[in-house]
Order: structure tokens, then C-alpha cells, then sequence
């Protein structure tokens, strides 16, 4: 699967709601809102909310949700899937998942 580039584009309102799953289909969160650079006119990030709490700390699990970066997105259809990055950060040191994962 992948991002087709050439595609009409399509209202970026439209993610809003979509659930987001690793490549691995382990279920990551839900789009509440995206991170925009209104320069670039692109999308930056998918804030999550409904987190899957298996795969962040207490910390974050207790946040509203968690932002990730647009650059992980792999898929977007009905669902939009996401590289396995963030089950790798759940089992790597807090100091190097707080560069990648911001609540």
C-alpha cells in the first residue's frame, strides 16, 4: 500500500474521524484533528485521541491523545495505516519516544 501522489485531492477534513492502524494492524488511535504549515500548504501531523493504550505510557494514555507525524502515514482509505513505529517506540526508553510522540 501507498500514498498515490496523483490522485485527485480530496478535503483534508476528510481524515477526521478515521481510525489509524500500524502496518502490523494493531489499532493506534483515532483522528481528531491534524497539524497543518500553512506555508508548506501540507499536513504535518494526525492528532490521535481514543489511543490504544497498550501501546503508550500512563502518561500519554492519560493525555488527551498524541500527535504523529504525517511522514509515518503509509495508507489513507477508509482506515489510514501508519508504519509500526509507534510499537517499537512503546518498547524503546521514554527519552527517545518523547522526541516522536508529543501529547
Amino acid at each position: 500500500m501507498s500514498i498515490d501522489r496523483d490522485a485527485t485531492p480530496q478535503e483534508i477534513t476528510s481524515l477526521v474521524g478515521r481510525e489509524v492502524y500500524s502496518s502490523n494492524g494493531v489499532y493506534v488511535g483515532e483522528i481528531e484533528d491534524l497539524r497543518l504549515d500553512l506555508d508548506a500548504e501540507a499536513v504535518t501531523g494526525l492528532a490521535l485521541h481514543q489511543l490504544n493504550t497498550e501501546l503508550f505510557d500512563a502518561e500519554t494514555a492519560s493525555a488527551r491523545g498524541a500527535i504523529v507525524p504525517y511522514r509515518w502515514v503509509q495508507a489513507v482509505g477508509d482506515i489510514v495505516i501508519i508504519n509500526d513505529i509507534v510499537e517499537r517506540v512503546h518498547g524503546a526508553d521514554a527519552d527517545e519516544s518523547e522526541e516522536d510522540i508529543v501529547a
